[in-house]
């Protein structure tokens, strides 16, 4: 699937939890069409990295692992 620039403009980003106002890491995601997420920094909304709903999978399970 092609991603294009109106899926992320339309799309529906949420904040990280761990992400607030007093310094902490501001991380945006989006779910986009075809299981696919998108990420980018809430203070620089610009670019995001976008991953396959099983590189995302991974990328998480990796988190919960200890893995970084």
């Amino acid at each position: 699937m092609t991603i294009t620039a109106d899926m992320l403009s339309g799309a529906n980003w949420f904040k990280s939890s761990y992400s607030n106002d007093h310094g902490g890491n501001c991380v945006e995601g989006a779910r986009l069409p075809g299981g696919t997420m998108a990420v980018r920094d809430s203070k620089n909304p610009g670019p995001a990295f976008i991953l396959t709903g099983g590189a995302w999978t991974a990328f998480i399970g990796a988190l919960a692992d200890g893995e970084f």
